[in-house]
C-alpha cells in the first residue's frame, strides 16, 4: 500500500449542507416563511390601495395571491397533519376562517388573518432555528479529516475511518479530530467548546483529549480511544437533538386538548351560523359574519404556542451554558424538585485522594522519609500509591532507585532500602500496638476526620504515617448552598464508611448523609426519598450510580462521568460544574412561570374576544388582530428564555 507524506497545512473542513455553495439560496430557504409572510403583507397593501381606486378585479387578484403566498406553508402543514393524525388542528381553523371571510366579501380581513398567522408561524420557525444553533455551531467545530500516522508516514483520512488504537498527528492550531489520549508531546488544549473551561488545560503523556478541542502549541500524537460516533463531541450533538424532539407533559396535554377543542369550536361555529338569526333576530349576513369572527377568535393558536417556543428557548439557553437536557419533560420536572441525592466520589469530591498530612517520627528527617516512601510506592500498583508519589514530586522530591518491592496483598508492600526493611500499608502490617501509641494516637484522630491512613515502618520502629483524603470540590459548598436556598433537601449517598461519609457531609454542608451504600441500596434510598418528597433528582458520575439515576425523577450526570451514567441520565452537566444544577432549577422554574403566564394570557384573550363577538362589540379586523397578536406575544414571551 502506497502512502503519501503531506507536510503542508491542510484546511480543517466542517459539515456542510447541499446549499452552502449557494449562500443566497440557503438564506431564502432558511427565511422562506418570513419572506412569504412579508410578501403577503405587501400584496395586501397593494390590494387595499387598488380597492380605493375601484380596481376591484385587480384588487381581488392581489388578495388571492396574498392568500396563496402567505397561507401556503400553514395550509400544507394543516392538511398534511390532519390526514396523518386524522384530527383537525388550528391551521385548518385558520384556513376555514380565511375562506369564510372571502366568501362574505371580507377579502381584506381574511388576507390580514393569513398574513398575521404566517408571521406568527415564521416567528415560531425562528425559535426552532435558534434552538438548533448550538448543534450547527458544534458541528462546525469538528474536523472531517485527520492525519493518520502509520509506520512513521502520514496520510489524510476521514475521521469516520479512524479505529481505536490509531495514532493521529495534530499540529499547533488544529482541532483534535477524535477522542483519545496523548501518545507523544505535551501541549495546552483549549477545551472551551466541550467543557466550558475558559483557561487552556495542560496535557502531557497519557492525558485524555477530546474531539473538537484546539491544540494550542507543539505537534502532538494522539492515540484514538473511541470511534467517531461515540466521542464526547458526538454525544453532545445527540443529546441536544434528542432534547429538541422530546415534548414536555404540558406540551403533550395541549396537543391532545387541541384536537378536542377544534371539534368543539367547529360545532359552536356551525350553531352560530343559524341560531342567532332565529333566536336573536340577526340578519343572515350578520349571523355568518359573527360565525366567521368566532372561528377566528376561538382558535387556540396562542394556547398551542404557549409551550413549545418557551421550552425550546430554555433548552437552547441551557445548552449554551453546558447544561444539556434530554427533553422538555426533564426540564419541566427540575422546577418541581423537592430533594436531590448526590453521589460522593467524583461528584461532591474530586474523585482522587490527595495526601493531606505527613507525620514522621523524631528519629527521621521529613524529606528523607517522603523520598524513600514515594520511591517505594512508585513501584506499587495500589490506587493510593500514585497519590503519594504525586505529593512527593509536588514537594520537590526526586525519586531514588529501589531494587524491588514485595507486594503483600491485602496489607501493603515491603522493600529493602540500604540494609533497612521498610513496610508500608495497613496498621496490621506494622503492628496495631505501635500505631496506637505513635505520636499520642494521632492516627485515630485523623481517621475520625474521614481520612485513609497509610502506616510506614522502618526497621523495628514506626517511621511515620500519611493521611489521604478524597477532597471536596472547590465549588461544592457554594453549589449546595444555592440548592438549599431554593428550598431543596440535599442528601449524600456513598459506599464509604460512616466516619468518612460524616466528614465529607460536614464539609459539603448537605442536610443528610447515608453511608455504606451499594448500587441496589442507593436505588432503595432514592425510592424512599421519592415517597417522602415526590420529585427527586440524583446526581452521579459512575457505573454504580446508573441504577439510581434511572430510578430518580430526574437523573443528572457529570459530563466527565462514565458512558453508562451519561446514557442513563436525563440531564448532563458538560462542564462538571455543580453550581449549574441550581442554575438549571432556576431556568426550569422560570420556564414554568412563563408557560403559565402564556396559558393564562391566551385563555383570557380567547374568552374576552368570544364575549366581545357575541355582544357585537368587535369586528373581524380587530378579532384577527386580537387573536393573532396574542399568538405573537406568547411566542415573544417564550423567546425571553433565550437570554441568561
Amino acid at each position: 500500500m502506497s502512502t503519501e507524506v503531506k507536510t503542508a497545512p491542510r484546511r480543517q473542513q466542517v459539515y456542510k449542507t447541499d446549499n452552502e455553495s449557494f449562500p443566497l439560496l440557503e438564506k431564502v430557504k432558511q427565511h422562506g416563511e418570513l419572506i412569504a409572510a412579508l410578501t403577503s403583507g405587501v400584496l395586501i397593501a397593494i390590494a387595499w390601495t387598488l380597492g380605493h381606486f375601484e380596481h376591484n378585479t385587480t384588487s381581488i387578484v392581489m388578495y388571492l395571491l396574498a392568500f396563496v403566498i402567505g397561507g401556503y406553508a400553514k395550509a400544507k402543514e394543516g392538511i398534511t397533519d390532519t390526514i396523518a393524525e386524522k384530527e383537525l388542528n388550528v391551521e385548518m381553523l385558520m384556513i376555514f376562517a380565511a375562506i369564510g371571510s372571502a366568501i362574505i366579501g371580507y377579502w381584506n380581513e381574511g388576507a390580514i388573518l393569513i398574513f398575521i398567522f404566517a408571521l406568527s408561524g415564521a416567528l415560531e420557525t425562528y425559535t426552532m432555528n435558534k434552538s438548533h444553533k448550538e448543534i450547527s455551531s458544534l458541528m462546525g467545530l469538528q474536523p472531517e479529516e485527520a492525519t493518520l500516522v502509520v509506520n512513521g508516514l502520514e496520510r489524510i483520512v476521514h475521521v469516520s475511518s479512524l479505529q481505536i488504537g490509531d495514532a493521529i498527528l495534530v499540529k499547533p492550531g488544529e482541532r483534535i479530530p477524535a477522542d483519545g489520549k496523548l501518545l507523544k508531546g505535551d501541549t495546552n488544549v483549549d477545551q472551551a467548546a466541550i467543557t466550558g473551561e475558559s483557561i487552556p488545560v495542560r496535557k502531557s503523556l497519557g492525558d485524555d483529549v477530546f474531539a473538537g478541542t484546539v491544540n494550542l502549541r507543539g505537534s502532538i500524537t494522539v492515540e484514538v480511544t473511541k470511534p467517531n460516533e461515540d466521542s464526547l463531541f458526538q454525544k453532545i450533538i445527540k443529546l441536544v437533538q434528542s432534547a429538541q424532539s422530546e415534548k414536555s407533559p404540558s406540551q403533550q396535554f395541549i396537543e391532545k386538548f387541541e384536537g378536542t377543542y377544534v371539534k368543539f369550536v367547529l360545532i359552536a361555529v356551525g350553531l352560530m351560523m343559524f341560531l342567532p338569526h332565529f333566536v336573536l333576530g340577526w340578519t343572515w349576513n350578520e349571523t355568518f359574519y359573527r360565525a366567521m369572527i368566532l372561528l377566528v377568535v376561538a382558535s387556540p393558536c396562542a394556547l398551542v404556542a404557549s409551550i413549545m417556543p418557551a421550552t425550546l428557548s430554555a433548552i437552547s439557553n441551557g445548552a449554551r451554558r453546558g447544561i444539556l437536557f434530554k427533553g422538555g419533560v426533564h426540564l419541566e420536572q427540575l422546577g418541581n424538585l423537592k430533594a436531590i441525592a448526590f453521589d460522593k466520589t467524583g461528584t461532591l469530591t474530586k474523585g482522587k485522594p490527595v495526601v493531606t498530612d505527613v507525620i514522621v517520627s523524631d528519629s527521621i528527617d521529613h524529606n528523607e522519609f517522603l523520598q524513600i516512601v514515594s520511591s517505594i510506592e512508585n513501584q506499587s500498583t495500589h490506587p493510593l500509591a500514585q497519590s503519594i508519589v504525586n505529593h512527593a514530586k509536588t514537594n520537590g522530591q526526586k525519586l531514588i532507585s529501589i531494587d524491588g518491592i514485595e507486594d503483600m496483598p491485602g496489607y501493603g508492600v515491603k522493600a529493602i532500602v540500604g540494609e533497612t526493611q521498610w513496610l508500608i500499608g495497613k496498621a496490621d502490617l506494622v503492628g496495631k500496638e505501635a500505631v496506637a501509641t505513635f505520636k499520642n494516637g494521632i492516627a485515630k484522630q485523623l481517621a475520625s476526620e474521614g481520612k485513609t491512613i497509610v502506616y510506614v515502618k522502618s526497621g523495628e520502629d514506626i517511621a511515620g504515617i500519611l493521611a489521604l483524603k478524597d477532597v471536596v470540590r472547590d465549588d461544592t459548598v457554594s453549589a449546595i448552598s444555592d440548592i438549599k436556598d431554593l428550598g431543596i433537601y440535599t442528601v449524600m449517598l456513598t459506599g464509604d464508611g460512616e466516619k468518612t461519609a460524616e466528614a465529607i457531609a460536614a464539609e459539603s454542608h448537605v442536610d443528610q448523609h447515608i453511608a455504606e451504600c451499594l448500587p441496589e441500596t442507593k436505588v432503595n434510598h432514592i425510592k424512599g426519598l421519592i415517597s417522602n418528597y415526590e420529585t427527586v433528582a440524583m446526581v452521579g458520575d459512575g457505573i454504580n450510580d446508573a441504577p439510581a439515576l434511572a430510578t430518580a425523577n430526574v437523573g443528572i450526570a457529570m459530563g466527565q462521568g462514565t458512558d453508562v451514567a451519561l446514557e442513563t441520565a436525563d440531564v448532563v452537566l458538560m462542564k462538571n460544574d455543580l453550581p449549574r444544577i441550581a442554575e438549571a432549577v432556576k431556568l426550569s422554574k422560570r420556564m414554568n412561570r412563563i408557560i403559565k403566564q402564556n396559558i393564562i394570557f391566551s385563555i383570557s384573550v380567547i374568552m374576552l374576544l368570544i364575549l366581545s363577538n357575541f355582544f357585537q362589540i368587535i369586528d373581524l379586523p380587530f378579532g384577527v388582530i386580537g387573536h393573532e397578536g396574542s399568538t405573537i406575544l406568547v411566542i415573544l414571551n417564550g423567546l425571553r428564555l433565550l437570554k441568561s
